[in-house]
């Protein structure tokens, strides 16, 4: 349950200071999709505003789709990512490697602008975040969990972005990398698969860390620059990997069969030149 990110109301205490507030929370990332909100107690104490004015608040944030209030489950941060693409077009993204090659692309000019920005703009407090955050990836690359480091890689990267103080880049970014988790571009599995393949990664994601940690912003473009390039490269090779070893396989069902009844045949044919 999120508490103590509300300000008491200083002026008027009216429903919409309380709906101003709750929405620059939205939008600056602090509140994230599928946050939940404290009881309506507790968060009428907070804002010291009475609860009819709270309840006439959330009203007004449901009716703009930033929240949801489940019966007797409480209130919670709507989904307001989104869809960046309707359903079609993600399922025609999917089925086309040049759209997998165009995202790649634009995602390497945009992150090296968002380490950049990150590098100059961290706060004391972002870097006390992304270091706990770089600690539990390689706690989970120790581990050789690729479930939890590919979860820690998504929040590294929309860390980054929380760090860049630049709510369009924000907003953005997480709208990528939600494509990303769904599996609609590529899959993430056949590029952490490749031997060597982690290391590389993590190395990666520590000099873009130790960049914005060092405030050096130049680094940080070149740093996310590389990243975006090797996981291109990586993702490649493994389908062409994959496509090797579907041709390979299709080759020994076809040949199988003949080789074995050949050598059936020059069995039989010894036996016959014995006898």
């Amino acid at each position: 349950m999120t508490t103590d990110i509300f300000s008491r109301i200083e002026h008027s205490r009216t429903a919409d200071e309380v709906v101003h507030q709750i929405e620059i929370l939205v939008l600056e990332g602090i509140l994230r999709v599928g946050d939940r909100l404290p009881g309506e107690r507790e968060l009428a104490k907070q804002f010291d505003v009475s609860r009819p004015i709270l309840r006439e608040a959330l009203k007004v944030l449901e009716g703009r789709g930033l929240l949801n209030t489940q019966h007797g489950g409480g209130t919670f941060v709507a989904d307001v990512i989104g869809q960046v693409f309707t359903r079609p077009v993600m399922e025609l993204i999917a089925r086309h490697q040049k759209a997998t090659l165009d995202y790649l692309e634009y995602r390497r000019e945009v992150e090296a602008v968002t380490v950049e920005f990150a590098a100059r703009r961290a706060t004391d407090a972002d870097k006390a975040l992304l270091t706990r955050i770089i600690t539990a990836m390689k706690a989970a690359h120790q581990k050789d969990d690729f479930e939890e480091e590919a979860s820690i890689d998504v929040e590294f990267h929309s860390a980054i972005g929380e760090c860049a103080h630049n709510i369009i880049l924000l907003h953005t970014l997480r709208s990528c990398y939600r494509l990303l988790t769904e599996g609609v571009f590529y899959n993430r599995a056949m590029v952490y698969n490749l031997p060597g393949a982690r290391e590389q990664l993590l190395q990666q994601h520590v000099a873009i860390y130790e960049a914005v940690m060092a405030g050096d912003a130049q680094a940080g473009r070149r740093a996310a620059q590389a990243h975006i390039d090797f996981v291109s490269r990586a993702m490649t090779d493994a389908q062409r990997s994959g496509d090797w070893e579907r041709v390979s396989i299709l080759r020994l069902q076809q040949r199988a069969p003949n080789l074995s009844g050949n050598s059936k045949k020059a069995k039989l044919k010894q036996s016959e030149t014995a006898n």
